[in-house]
């Protein structure tokens, strides 16, 4: 039997399991607080989020993988942090006082009032630290499905196999615009993603350098 050379069929290009840079409607699963290593006392806050339904071609990740039962998420998943910097007490350049906590409370915030939720005013004496506060802002999901635009900005970074992956985050307001909103809003003031202001570029490795890289990927994703 000969080979047929003639009816190559090429396949598609395969559509990622995680959300990329650009504007992405979006659900949260869940926001926690994340140690920044290298400043004590400074936190990430992390939105875990999952795009909207891919349909049935789709395989996304499990949503636990040591929980196959639960079924896979529908969407496309990131970890986005709320902004490039992390959150810290400290003094700008202009000698304002910056405070973590206010600063934190001031992104959650801004997330009831863009969905119409009363949490925070109700938390209101609730909780000692805002250690307490955020996970009980994660706990209650509050927003849960509760679709939102998003402009999602990112770090390049290369994993230890050489490939680009992306550190997500919310751009800064700029402009008079928002990095999210919700649907339908009239007078939008969404950023629309733009590479050169919302990509940082990675720094270029040697290929013997990359089993080196930091960052590895495995082959699930953990939320």
């Amino acid at each position: 039997m000969s080979i047929n050379t003639k009816n190559i069929t090429s396949a598609k290009a395969g559509v990622p399991k995680t959300l990329q840079p650009g504007n992405v409607v979006a659900k949260i699963i869940n926001i926690s607080l994340e140690e920044f290593t290298i400043l004590k006392g400074a936190y990430n806050v992390v939105l875990n989020l999952e795009g909207t339904d891919m349909g049935a071609d789709f395989e996304g990740f499990f949503i636990n993988k040591d929980q196959p039962n639960l079924g896979r998420h529908k969407g496309q998943v990131g970890r986005v942090k709320a902004g490039e910097y992390a959150f810290a007490d400290g003094t700008t350049k202009s000698g304002i006082i910056v405070k973590r906590d206010d600063e934190i409370l001031k992104f959650i915030n801004n997330i009831c009032k863009e969905l119409g939720l009363t949490w925070l005013d109700d938390a209101d004496g609730k909780y000692d630290t805002i250690e307490a506060l955020v996970k009980a802002f994660g706990n209650e999901k509050p927003y849960k499905d509760m679709f939102i635009n998003f402009c999602l900005g990112g770090k390049e970074y290369q994993n230890k196999e050489g490939y680009t992956n992306f550190d997500l985050f919310l751009p800064k307001y700029a402009k008079g615009r928002v990095a999210f909103e919700k649907l339908d809003k009239p007078g939008s003031k969404l950023m629309e993603f733009n590479e050169a202001d919302h990509i940082r570029k990675a720094k270029v490795k040697d290929v013997a350098s990359f089993g080196d890289a930091s960052t590895t990927t495995s082959s699930d994703f953990e939320l």
